[in-house]
């Protein structure tokens, strides 16, 4: 409005002027000519000026006089044009990419966040946001949603190529002869032991005397049942266990062969037993949805919920250090991966552009759609807001223009 002003200004000065001029026309003093010379150029360069700037908004005067009115009459031309630069030029592939490469997207962020980092208060605030969305979330529901999950999961697995891999690993690593190894030397820790010895003679006496077995051979067994106590039963059935063991545990000999033969096809074959496939698909599924190990899980997520918001309000007692260190091990680290970073950039500004591309006609429509429901008024009233004050420039340089070019017109007309 001040530039309004100031253009009307400039009118009148040369409008006064040239009135005042005028007013001594017959006064043969030449500074006086020369300003009415002046004065007139500058009112007419004024009035010419203030003519074409009001044009392009509406009809000078009110008079609908031709090529008036200029942008209402042009609106759907001036949208058109518009919505074409915006999409063609402003939003095309090239200078989005250009631009995004000179932002340097994730290093500035990186510097970014450090700087307001260094305020106490901000960590706290960060901090405190963090225990917000910690304390909001529903760690027990979401564990046992896992775990439905995995139930679920587990019932539908192709358990037989997992089974195959999982035998062909075995026997190709030999895992297969090192548990049995392990199996065998737990055995014979057991069973070297005094207490299994006692044990195993008593079992034993035991059974010799539940034995009913008649004529010569019960004889027979009731003699050796008579010559054996407790302690010598014991003693024979741990010596036959540990050397019945210990060809087991000799690598070539032909039990320990036989037993891996077995134990190796009972592995390969387990692949192809679909009903224990589905019994152990069953039973994993049935374990994972009995409801104390749903409570079991439940109580681990708060707890780790609770420990979670304890080790943040610490942090946050002590300034948020801990924040500010892996902030600075992060930026630190992005620092030293030059290569990584320049990847990552490039394909953070493809996604960019390609949401852009694929989205930016919505924008030309949005703009489209906003600027159509602009009425005349509005429109005009928006464009002078932003553009009308550089506008009455014009008119101020066309009143002091035609000032400065009627002094020369009438020093050429004296020459």
């Amino acid at each position: 409005m001040k530039t309004r002003y100031a253009a009307g200004a400039s009118l009148a000065v040369m409008a006064a002027g040239f009135a005042v001029t005028t007013a001594f026309m017959n006064d043969e003093r030449l500074a006086l000519q020369l300003l009415q010379g002046g004065f007139e150029a500058g009112v007419v360069g004024g009035i010419a000026d203030w003519f074409a700037v009001t044009a392009l908004f509406r009809h000078p005067l009110g008079l609908k006089i031709p090529h008036t009115n200029l942008i209402v009459k042009n609106k759907p031309k001036i949208i058109n044009a518009l919505v074409s630069s915006l999409e063609t030029e402003l939003l095309n592939k090239e200078s989005i990419s250009a631009r995004l490469r000179k932002l340097n997207l994730i290093q500035g962020a990186g510097q970014l966040i450090v700087r307001q980092l260094a305020k106490r208060s901000n960590r706290e605030a960060v901090l405190t946001a963090l225990q917000a969305v910690v304390e909001r979330l529903p760690l027990d529901k979401v564990a046992g949603s896992l775990l439905q999950g995995a139930a679920g999961y587990a019932r539908r697995a192709d358990l037989k190529l997992g089974v195959e891999k999982v035998a062909t690993t075995v026997i190709r690593e030999k895992l297969d002869e090192k548990a049995l190894d392990y199996a065998l030397d737990q055995a014979v820790d057991w069973i070297a032991k005094p207490s299994t010895g006692k044990m195993l003679g008593e079992m034993a006496q035991n059974k010799l005397q539940e034995l009913q077995v008649g004529g010569f051979m019960g004889f027979a067994v009731q003699a050796f049942a008579g010559f054996m106590n407790e302690d010598k039963m014991g003693a024979m059935l741990q010596h036959m266990l540990l050397s019945g063991v210990k060809d087991l545990t000799t690598p070539g000999s032909r039990q320990r062969d036989e037993l891996l033969l077995q134990l190796r096809s009972r592995l390969i074959g387990l692949a192809e037993d679909e009903e224990s496939l589905e019994k152990a698909k069953e039973w994993a599924a049935s374990k994972l949805e009995a409801p104390e190990v749903g409570e079991f899980a439940s109580a681990k997520a708060l707890e780790l919920q609770r420990k979670l918001l304890d080790w943040l309000e610490q942090d946050k007692q002590q300034g948020g250090k801990l924040v500010v260190a892996a902030v600075r091990a992060v930026s630190d680290r992005l620092s030293k991966e030059g290569d990584l970073v320049r990847h990552w950039e490039d394909r953070l500004s493809a996604m960019v552009v390609q949401v852009i591309e694929k989205n930016h006609y919505r924008i030309g429509l949005l703009v489209r759609e906003n600027l159509n429901k602009l009425d005349d008024k509005d429109l005009v009233d928006m464009l002078e807001t932003k553009v009308g004050s550089d506008l009455q420039w014009i008119r101020v340089n066309g009143a002091v223009c035609g000032f400065l070019i009627g002094i020369v017109l009438t020093l050429f007309s004296w020459i």
